[in-house]
């Protein structure tokens, strides 16, 4: 399976210019869109193998990744 990024308007295209609003106009979206991207590329290292670590570890950043992604989704559908 190719690695690739999830990028939250890739994951929600059909909220793009919401999302891109929502990150403009409001800090807390814009923070946690920010750390859902960190962490998101870290993943992505460690899975091309640029950074090697434990299988638990990625896990555990894995199921945070997923988190954010509920928390941000479900701010995106109280905006829309």
């Amino acid at each position: 399976m190719p690695l690739t990024h999830h990028p939250l308007t890739q994951e929600f295209p059909e909220y793009k210019a919401l999302i891109h609003k929502l990150k403009m106009d409001n800090n807390y979206f814009h923070h946690m869109m920010e750390r859902y991207e960190e962490i998101d590329k870290h993943i992505y290292r460690i899975e091309s193998g640029e950074e090697p670590t434990s299988d638990d570890y990625v896990n555990r950043l894995g199921k945070e990744r997923l988190k954010l992604k509920d928390d941000l989704y479900k701010i995106i559908l109280s905006n829309k």
